[in-house]
């Protein structure tokens, strides 16, 4: 068997793996769900309306298409925090250890991790985006090739933090501290653009909301599914995904081939 055939075979192995965990422990990611499904649903109903003027809206319903992008991309932020966990759970509990002993390709475990983030994080947004249409988003401007490219780039920027998520999960002693380590990962978009324009922000705090990888993906995102303008948001968002991808994957690389378990 080939190289790649190996590769394939094992890291689809690991990735069955990874699922099963998902579906018979469904309490962690129902738990990383439940942060963005509340703040939808508590900045639509409570503060819905004064959110709606201060962007310029007429209702609540402007603001829950203003809002949407960002707790979508939340969502995958909260999500990718279950795989830092899993992966450091991996790590202290002695099964990577085994999986070393075993004639299987050295990188399927942790591809295996990233597919199945990557997976579970496509559909915590599907089930977001389901409470979203539920609670009246529409997205009227966007085309199919809109809604491919909106696909794309969730899909992108979950691949992105996964591996970061990966990365931290492997350099963590134990299951708490990657839990404590990735929170950042749900804690940027509170302070991007998700529910407020940065341009509104106090002037020391646009350039916090600015530069950082939420925003320009969020920007990006809106102008997909409601016809904003996105600028220049749309290249530094592919930018942002590409160069945490390769930070997040040579940083995973580097530690699980120097961890001595």
């Amino acid at each position: 068997m080939s190289t790649l055939a190996l590769a394939v075979r094992d890291s689809s192995t690991m990735l069955r793996r990874n699922l099963l965990h998902a579906r018979r422990y469904p309490s962690l990611t129902l738990n990383l769900l439940l942060t963005p499904v509340m703040l939808l649903l508590l900045f639509v109903y409570i503060f819905g309306d004064v959110m709606s003027t201060g962007i310029g809206g007429t209702d609540r319903s402007d603001y829950i298409a203003y809002i949407v992008p960002g707790i979508l991309m939340m969502t995958i932020g909260s999500t990718v925090i279950g795989t830092a966990v899993s992966v450091a759970t991996d790590m202290n509990e002695g099964i990577i250890a085994r999986f070393r002993t075993m004639a299987i390709h050295r990188g399927s475990v942790l591809i295996g991790h990233v597919l199945g983030s990557v997976l579970q994080c496509v559909m915590s947004v599907l089930l977001v985006g389901a409470v979203a249409l539920a609670i009246g988003f529409r997205s009227t401007h966007a085309t199919a090739l809109d809604w491919i490219a909106a696909f794309g780039l969730l899909t992108l920027f979950a691949l992105a933090l996964t591996w970061i998520a990966v990365g931290m999960g492997l350099a963590s002693p134990n299951a708490e501290a990657a839990a404590n380590s990735a929170q950042p990962l749900i804690l940027l978009p509170l302070i991007s653009s998700a529910f407020i324009p940065a341009d509104t922000m106090p002037g020391w705090f646009q350039p916090i909301a600015e530069y950082q990888p939420f925003t320009p993906a969020i920007e990006t995102l809106r102008g997909l599914l409601l016809g904003t303008e996105t600028g220049h948001n749309g290249w530094l968002a592919l930018a942002w995904c590409l160069g945490l991808t390769a930070l997040g994957y040579l940083w995973s690389a580097a530690t699980f081939n120097s961890d001595p378990k």
